[in-house]
């Protein structure tokens, strides 16, 4: 449902408005580079903020079977930017790895309890980065 909203508030907004999930839960807007294209890219997320302002983005695409293009940019192109409380921010991309996943999905599901789910019912292993400030 929330992809069907976000896209009509952007057109009732003609894209000034911001996420409507941005109201709900802490979002952000990552500014990235395109794997293929080169060009720059732009995607509303929401975040998880942990400690020394470092970020945590979930590749979960609604729980679509495919990895949002997003996370492919990031892959590709680790350096980006993103817009968060109101200030743009250089940040670094980490991809976290098997050894930590555990861990970093209890943070996550402490934020947003059930969120997994969205791995559960995409039947693929969701992309999480940690974005540190650089």
């Amino acid at each position: 449902m929330m992809p069907a909203l976000e896209r009509f508030a952007s057109w009732i907004t003609r894209g000034r408005g911001g996420p409507i999930s941005g109201a709900i839960v802490p979002s952000l807007v990552l500014h990235t580079t395109g794997a293929k294209s080169g060009e720059p890219r732009e995607t509303d997320l929401m975040c998880c903020p942990i400690d020394d302002g470092v970020i945590l983005v979930t590749g979960s695409n609604f729980a679509r079977p495919e990895h949002p293009a997003w996370t492919w940019n990031l892959l590709a192109h680790p350096d980006a930017e993103i817009e968060y409380l109101g200030e743009r921010i250089p940040v670094r991309a980490e991809l976290v790895g098997d050894d930590e996943r555990e861990e970093v999905w209890r943070t996550l599901e402490d934020q947003w309890p059930g969120y997994r789910g969205y791995e559960r019912s995409s039947g693929r292993v969701l992309r999480v980065f940690r974005l540190i400030p650089r």
